[in-house]
């Protein structure tokens, strides 16, 4: 068999990774636009941050892809696709094809419709490149303006506050930060941790125009206020990289379209990671990328394997600040129960979302005691029956749920 793989990221590294851990004689080849080395993104922020040295962004030491006898090719772009044979041409002329292709291109940042954005110190943040550009920009410590409050935006702002670079500023359009992860009670202690670093927050409110001539000096918000600035990074988000699968004739809606096997609409091409869109969901996070990058390659090497979806989990840690959503933490209809303990004094939230007897969803914030049981309690879907009344104490004994069952 003999497999094309567009991507290096996550779930294009992963899926070749254990095609070859089940066919020791399958035909591999990982193809990247990107010039570096699979890296794992949360590394750009522990680089940004000066926490880790380069050498240490990337996963794997040098030589890891020929010993696992992966083809990869990197700084090469694709122009078409041949979804049919399947084949890919790309951009400097030649053409490789194969029995299967695996669409694993990603995403790329969402640029929201202002003026400036074209004007010298905005950046995204996304790839390697775009951080060594950064990071060289900022060298002089300006004002810094972060778009978005989200887990990205907020990361940076983590980043950068290590690093001590000028006066960080973060917009969010919601009225509250983390509006995916948070509700209002966990959103305001973020908000008091992070002012108390001396980030400043705009929370519900917009942006309408990066200003300055050739280089940035501000932005403006649409209620009229200004904000300094010689640096913007824009984190609104990302959109997935849809232009070949379009070209090529493949089923898209928001991503490429895939079944539960990772299929798209054409029988010898799949996908997985950011560009897919599973059962009418972008999920956009490193779980579930990693679940469709395996299951995908267990489809591949003719041990079928479906997948069912991933539950939505993320983790924030800003300067010794724990936080962990897991789930669905903001029930818009009836028929959940709610438990809490929240004790703002030492910054303590925790928060639970019951559908009859399973928690579906959790909100830890403040400490790191019980994440991980909290976490494998909403993904079994276990049921906490008689401890429902315990189970929130900072001294509860999480053995005695798994021991029950």
């Amino acid at each position: 068999m003999r497999v094309i793989i567009l991507g290096n990221g996550l779930s294009g590294t992963i899926c070749g990774k254990t095609i070859r851990e089940l066919d020791s004689a399958a035909e591999i080849i990982i193809v990247s636009e990107e010039k570096h080395p699979y890296y794992p993104r949360p590394n750009l922020i522990d680089y940004l941050a000066g926490l880790i040295p380069l050498e240490k962004v990337f996963a794997f030491s040098e030589g890891w892809a020929e010993r696992q006898r992966l083809q990869v090719k990197l700084g090469v772009r694709a122009v078409s696709l041949d979804p049919e044979k399947p084949a890919v041409n790309f951009g400097d002329g030649s053409r490789l094809e194969a029995d299967r292709l695996v669409l694993a291109t990603g995403a790329c940042p969402f640029i929201p419709p202002l003026l400036g954005t074209d004007r010298e110190g905005v950046f995204t943040f996304r790839t390697l490149d775009d951080v060594l550009e950064l990071l060289e920009f900022i060298r002089s410590g300006p004002e810094i303006v972060i778009l978005g409050g989200g887990l990205l935006g907020l990361e940076i702002a983590r980043a950068l506050n290590l690093r001590g670079l000028g006066r960080i500023s973060v917009v969010e359009v919601f009225s509250r930060l983390l509006p995916k992860q948070l509700d209002e009670t966990g959103a305001g202690l973020l908000r008091l941790h992070l002012e108390n670093l001396g980030i400043r927050l705009f929370t519900g409110r917009e942006a309408s125009e990066i200003l300055g001539d050739r280089r940035v000096s501000g932005i403006r918000l649409k209620d009229g206020e200004t904000i300094p600035a010689g640096a913007v990074i824009i984190a609104s988000g990302v959109s997935p990289r849809l232009d070949l699968a379009l070209e090529a004739g493949l089923d898209c809606g928001r991503g490429v379209m895939v079944d539960d096997y990772l299929k798209t609409s054409c029988d010898r091409v799949y996908a997985a990671g950011d560009v897919a869109e599973h059962r009418g969901k972008i999920y956009g996070l490193i779980p579930a990328a990693f679940d469709q990058a395996r299951a995908l390659a267990y489809n591949l090497c003719g041990q079928t394997r479906k997948y069912e979806g991933t539950i939505p989990s993320s983790t924030l840690k800003v300067m010794g600040l724990y936080l962990t959503s897991i789930g669905l933490v903001n029930p818009e209809a009836a028929g959940y129960e709610i438990l809490t303990r929240y004790r703002p004094e030492s910054g303590l939230y925790k928060k639970l979302v019951l559908k009859g007897d399973s928690v579906i969803g959790a909100i830890w914030f403040g400490t790191r005691k019980g994440t991980q049981e909290i976490s494998r309690l909403v993904q079994s879907g276990r049921k906490i029956g008689e401890f429902k009344n315990e189970i929130l104490e900072e001294e509860f004994d999480f053995s005695r749920i798994f021991e029950e069952a």
